[in-house]
């Protein structure tokens, strides 16, 4: 463990800190304001003793005016310039939050769909939401308040230095001890919490996730109760790390207050002698010994920056990680072919990176007008491969081409002008129903909206909608059941204008009859001009298709291969397997 930051974090914040887009006038400008908000405090109590011991004297009241102006005036700017600098700082902040998340989004729009895919919902969400915060907190928390601090405090030693040079050595060394021993005690007691803390807060808002998302299949499984017992363990292990570090925290805390004290003790013991020694006169005796009381408020500002610095420290590991460090490859055009789209692929090997093959030896050609289906039993393979078909994987082996060039590297505007996909766990977002369509087409009309939810099934259920296509749906599509889920989820795939689409398992989660005729709507798109890939695991609507690819494994464990391929007719007429799953559905 280590009270510094690590190589490691220290290269991520650098790297993260570029992603902020940081306004270096607006920086400048907020530590200019801090200067004077901290230099007006000092100012207030260094004019406020003169005022009263030399009002002590008895002196002409005309000798006291421009004293009481002036504090006056430090006691206003001190005020108004807090205000401004929260305000001018909060502004850096809030941007800089702004820029790093839209640079995150584009950055993983981008790159390899696993590393996205490869996290929890709930780690994913901490790390584009609270890690986010957490650096752009670092401006306003840590930055900002080091360099106000250092000038002032640099400057409040001088102004002591021209009454006494002893005096102004004791505040600095107490400044020191103020401003460095105790901010790196934090920050120990910060990095206690962190390491001890981190893994347990992602895997409480990764459970929390699932327990909200799943409450009523984990209930009925038997498993929320061991969900609900991990996730009061992790709370105590929180809880634990957290008094932990509170008790370093109240260590720092009396370390800061001793060395106030400290300061206003040698003032006195330094300022006495020199007053009767008449090398000090007496009124500048009491701005001796009350100005370092307000000194230290800048000091006091590290306290939290220290902690700050390791909480951002942290945060940016961890967006640095879900950034990756492969080595960007720029993406090559596919231009469009004057016959409309083809996606053909040839010997093509399908997993994920890191992972094994899951299927192999597949030749396939989808174009205007295709119908294909893929089938087989779940885990073969189908969710992979139609990810590898729209580029968001890479082949293992062979190639997957559109208008003959390579799908994995392409432009993702030109991949994706041609071809969409429907997961079979498409997002449903907290938004109205129509703009949940409009994700796949922005300029998508409520007539054409209407016509599409109908085309899916969903025209009596729009009908029932208090608001109809404006009726929010709620975070993740909760207040949709899992049926309509899926049928809204087809309407936007064939919102999409791609002319290809790939869909997974589109007839999920809804009744035979319901299924049966939405599949054979989805291959009656293929009938107008747009060509259908579907993943599915029912087999009687797919009389529509024009191909039907039946993935099975040649002997356990081995990767799944085409074992058959046809029309549906004609795998019910020679495939004694097909037609026995056929029969079973009806």
């Amino acid at each position: 463990m280590t009270l510094f930051l690590t190589g490691a974090e220290r290269r991520a914040l650098r790297r993260v800190l570029r992603l902020l887009e940081i306004d270096a006038r607006g920086v400048a400008v907020s530590v200019l304001l801090g200067v004077l908000w901290l230099g007006s405090a000092i100012g207030l109590a260094a004019t406020s003793a003169w005022l009263i011991a030399r009002a002590s004297q008895q002196p002409p009241v005309l000798s006291l005016t421009v004293a009481a102006v002036a504090v006056r005036m430090f006691g206003i700017s001190r005020a108004l310039m807090r205000y401004l600098q929260r305000l001018a700082s909060h502004r850096v902040a809030l941007t800089g939050m702004d820029a790093l998340r839209q640079n995150l989004y584009d950055a993983l729009a981008s790159a390899r769909v696993d590393r996205v895919a490869a996290l929890r919902r709930g780690d994913l969400l901490a790390r584009t939401g609270a890690d986010v915060d957490d650096v752009g907190d670092l401006v306003v928390k840590a930055l900002l308040p080091a360099a106000v601090t250092a000038i002032v405090g640099a400057g409040t030693v001088a102004g002591i230095a021209l009454l006494s040079p002893a005096s102004a050595l004791i505040l600095a060394g107490c400044l020191v001890v103020s401003g460095v021993l105790t901010p790196l005690l934090l920050m120990r007691a910060a990095r206690v919490a962190e390491e001890e803390s981190r893994s347990a807060r992602t895997d409480l808002a990764a459970t929390a996730m699932s327990v909200m998302d799943g409450a009523a299949e984990l209930q009925i499984s038997g498993a929320l109760p061991r969900l609900h017992r991990h996730l009061r363990d992790v709370e105590d292990a929180l809880s634990r790390s957290a008094s932990r570090a509170a008790r370093l925290s109240g260590a720092a805390s009396g370390i800061d207050r001793i060395a106030m004290g400290a300061a206003v003790v040698g003032a006195l013991l330094v300022g006495v002698p020199q007053t009767a020694s008449g090398q000090v006169a007496a009124v500048a005796l009491a701005v001796l010994v009350l100005t370092p009381l307000s000194s230290f408020e800048g000091t006091a500002e590290l306290s939290g920056a220290a902690t700050q610095l390791v909480r951002s420290a942290s945060a940016a590991v961890r967006i640095d990680e879900l950034l990756g460090h492969d080595t960007p490859v720029a993406a090559h055009p596919v231009p469009a072919s004057p016959d409309g789209p083809r996606l053909v692929a040839r010997g093509l090997a399908v997993g994920w990176p890191g992972g094994p093959v899951v299927a192999r030896g597949i030749d396939l050609e989808v174009g205007p007008g295709s119908r294909l289906a893929l089938v087989g039993p779940s885990g073969i393979g189908k969710s992979t491969l139609l990810a590898t078909l729209a580029g968001l994987l890479a082949p293992v082996e062979g190639t997957v081409t559109l208008d003959g060039c390579d799908v994995w590297g392409g432009d993702r505007a030109d991949v994706t002008a041609r071809v969409t996909m429907t997961a079979e766990d498409a997002h449903v977002f907290d938004t109205t129903v129509l703009e949940n369509l409009r994700v796949a087409d922005p300029g998508l009309t409520a007539e054409q909206a209407t016509r599409l939810l109908a085309t899916a099934g969903l025209g009596e259920w729009l009908d029932r909608l208090p608001g109809g296509l404006d009726t929010l749906l709620g975070p993740g599509g909760t207040a949709v059941s899992g049926g309509e889920r899926r049928r809204l989820l087809l309407a936007r795939a064939v919102a999409a204008p791609a002319p290809l689409m790939l869909l997974d398992e589109p007839a999920e989660h809804l009744d035979p009859p319901t299924a049966d005729a939405l599949m054979r709507v989805l291959l009656a798109t293929g009938s107008r001009g747009r060509g259908v890939v579907v993943a599915t695991h029912r087999l009687s609507a797919l009389g529509g298709a024009d191909l039907v690819l039946v993935l099975d494994r040649p002997a356990p464990g081995a990767p799944a291969r085409v074992v058959a391929r046809g029309t549906h007719e004609e795998l019910t007429r020679r495939s004694d397997r097909y037609r026995w799953a056929v029969e079973q559905e009806a």
